[in-house]
């Protein structure tokens, strides 16, 4: 890793404990799974999966199968924005869909999001849903307060409710949970390294392993 990546990382570092006790320790919605698997890394990573950054010519890639009204995905993303930063165009960090049965409204952000991707505004909307995560978890018509984010970032509208009405949105939703079911994720966030399943207690074996691919 770098000299400016290891002073940034400080950063991350502050929350790394919180992570590791928020995050993975306790979240009920992720069972153990024992040791890592591999899978295809093209297969993780299709080429109409939103990505964090742009980073077309990167040697690695970082899959993360997440569920928006998942507590510990929220905890992760500010890492994960910051990271994604950080490794520039090293690393490639892509996003797949894993709304959880037990999370009502973890589809409709989903579809959400892909909504905001098929006008190129992603990752404020992915940012958007994890900050406020705690406003919409609950509420009986989070499509709504979605639809509010999605005004306030400037969105074409009559494109977005289009993009949300149409069956084949929630379609490549459910698509990547699938993806993730064949991958082997059972629960979120679940973090994949050229296809490695990263078993992950804290943000430090994540740049553990993506300073381990960035080296070979």
């Amino acid at each position: 890793m770098t000299r400016n990546v290891k002073i940034s990382l400080f950063v991350v570092g502050a929350f790394a404990l919180v992570v590791a006790g928020l995050l993975f320790a306790t979240r009920p919605d992720a069972p153990q799974t024992g040791a890592g698997g591999t899978a295809s890394a093209g297969a993780l990573a299709p080429p109409d999966a939103p990505r964090l950054n742009e980073a077309p010519n990167a040697s690695v890639t970082l899959v993360e199968f997440l569920d928006y009204q998942c507590p510990g995905c929220a905890v992760l993303q500010p890492a994960m924005s910051q990271l994604a930063q950080q490794y520039g165009d090293r690393v490639e960090f892509v996003i797949r869909d894993f709304p959880l049965p037990s999370h009502r409204n973890a589809e409709p952000a989903a579809v959400a999001a892909e909504a905001a991707h098929q006008q190129g505004r992603f990752v404020p909307m992915y940012e958007r849903l994890f900050q406020t995560q705690q406003t919409w978890a609950e509420q009986p018509d989070a499509a709504g307060i979605f639809r509010g984010y999605a005004e306030e970032l400037g969105l074409d509208m009559a494109a977005y409710d289009a993009a949300v009405a149409d069956p084949a949105t929630l379609e490549k939703v459910l698509a990547d949970r699938t993806a993730g079911e064949q991958a082997g994720v059972q629960g979120t966030p679940a973090i994949f390294v050229n296809g490695e399943k990263v078993e992950v207690e804290s943000v430090q074996d994540i740049t553990d392993a993506l300073d381990a691919a960035v080296g070979q």
